[in-house]
C-alpha cells in the first residue's frame, strides 16, 4: 500500500467547450429535425428532453451543419477538425494551471470514443505544444465513458513507476458527431438528448517531483472491474453513417448491483469504508443511472449534488465528464484537509473504474 506522501499528486486540470452553446428547448428543435419520424411527437419528444436532467449543451459545430453530416467520413473529418483545437485548449490550461511546460511531459495520453484518428491526437498536438520528442504518447480508443476515471488510474501508475515524471491525460468527446439520422429508437433518443461536447485535461505529478508540493490531491489507489458477458450493454455499432449506439437496459441494474462491490473492495485495502469517503466524483451517466448508483452505494442524495449539476450545465460528456467534476473539485476544494474522494465511471464491455484520491 502506498503513503499518502509517496502516492502521485493530480497538479493541473483544465477543460474546454466548444462556443455552440444551446438550451434543452432549443435542442430538441434541432433534433425533430434531424429525426423526421419523430417529428409527429413533438410533446413526448420535448418531455423526454426535459426529463434527462439537462439544461443545456454545448455541440462542436453550429446546429444547422448536422444536417449535412451523412456519411462517417463526413462526421469523422468534424469531429477532427472540432477536436483538435478543444484538446490543445485543454492540455495548455492544464500545463498552464500546473505551472508546467510540455517539454517536462514524460507521458502524454489522450482518450476518445467520438472519432478515429491516425495518428492520434497526442500526436497531432506533438508541433502545437514544445513536447519532447521523447515523450512516450499512449491513446487509448474505446472505454468510453469509463476512460475519464481509467485515464487517471493508468497516469498515476505511470508516475509511481517514475516518481520523478510528469503524465499528462485528455480527454476529448464530441458526441454530438455520433446522433444517427434515420435511427428512431430508444438509445439513439436518449443519445441525442443527454450526450454534449467537451474535453479536459489533467496533469499528475510523481512523487519526486518538484510540482508534488504538500496539499495537492493525491491518488493513492485505483480498482477495475469488468463484468463477464455483458458486451452488448454499451458500446457502438460500427456502421456506414458512424457510430450508431448500443445502449441496454441493464445500466442501471448493474451499477446498483456492482459499483458497491467495487468502492467497497478499493476501500477496505485501505482500512476504509464508504462513510470515510468526504467527495463522490461519480459519472453523469443519466437520471436513472445516478439514482441507481446511489441507492447501491446508500449515500444521500446531495452527495451527488456536483455530479447532477454537471449533467445539468453540460450534459453528459462521455469520459470527459469526471474529468469536468475533477477540475471543479480542484478548484472549490479546501487545502490538505486529509479528506478522501472517490471517482467513479463506467463504460463498454460492462465495466467499472474507481479511483481513490486524499486531499
Amino acid at each position: 500500500m502506498i503513503s499518502k506522501e509517496r502516492a502521485p499528486a493530480v497538479v493541473g486540470t483544465q477543460t474546454a467547450l466548444p462556443t455552440n452553446r444551446y438550451d434543452q428547448h432549443a435542442l430538441a428543435g434541432i433534433v425533430r429535425k434531424l429525426l423526421p419520424e419523430l417529428s409527429t411527437d413533438e410533446r413526448t419528444l420535448e418531455r423526454f428532453f426535459r426529463r434527462v436532467g439537462v439544461r443545456q449543451r454545448y455541440l462542436a459545430l453550429p446546429a444547422d451543419e448536422y444536417q449535412n453530416l451523412h456519411g462517417l467520413k463526413q462526421r469523422n473529418d468534424a469531429w477532427l477538425r472540432a477536436a483538435v483545437p478543444l484538446a490543445e485548449q485543454a492540455v495548455r490550461g492544464a500545463l498552464e494551471n500546473a505551472g508546467a511546460s510540455a517539454s517536462q511531459v514524460g507521458m502524454f495520453m489522450s482518450t476518445t470514443i467520438t472519432g478515429l484518428a491516425v495518428p492520434s491526437l497526442e500526436a497531432r498536438l506533438m508541433n502545437q505544444l514544445p513536447f519532447s520528442p521523447e515523450v512516450k504518447r499512449v491513446p487509448l480508443f474505446g472505454l468510453g465513458c469509463l476512460a475519464g476515471a481509467a485515464g487517471v488510474a493508468r497516469a498515476a501508475e505511470y508516475v509511481r513507476a517514475f516518481p520523478d515524471q510528469l503524465a499528462l491525460f485528455v480527454s476529448v468527446e464530441l458526441c454530438s458527431l455520433t446522433v444517427q439520422r434515420d435511427d428512431p429508437s430508444i438509445a439513439n433518443m436518449i443519445s441525442a438528448g443527454l450526450f454534449g461536447d467537451g474535453a479536459a485535461a489533467v496533469v499528475i505529478a510523481g512523487a519526486d517531483h518538484p510540482l508534488a508540493k504538500a496539499g495537492r490531491p493525491r491518488v493513492l489507489d485505483s480498482q477495475s472491474m469488468f463484468f463477464a458477458n455483458t458486451e452488448r450493454v454499451m458500446g457502438w455499432d460500427v456502421v456506414d453513417t458512424g457510430f450508431k449506439i448500443v445502449l441496454g437496459r441493464e445500466v442501471p441494474l448493474i451499477a446498483r448491483e456492482a459499483v458497491p462491490q467495487l468502492v467497497d473492495k478499493l476501500l477496505a485495502r485501505h482500512g476504509l469504508v464508504r462513510d470515510d469517503v468526504g467527495d463522490w466524483i461519480a459519472h453523469p451517466g443519466g437520471p436513472a443511472v445516478m439514482e441507481a448508483m446511489r441507492e447501491g452505494l446508500g449515500l444521500a442524495p446531495e452527495r451527488l449534488e456536483a455530479t447532477r449539476r454537471s449533467l445539468e450545465d453540460v450534459g453528459n460528456l462521455s469520459s470527459a465528464s469526471v474529468l469536468f467534476l475533477l477540475h471543479e473539485y480542484c478548484q472549490r476544494r479546501r487545502a490538505s484537509n486529509g479528506r478522501h474522494a472517490m471517482m467513479l465511471a463506467m463504460g463498454p464491455a460492462f465495466c467499472a473504474e474507481g479511483v481513490l484520491r486524499q486531499c
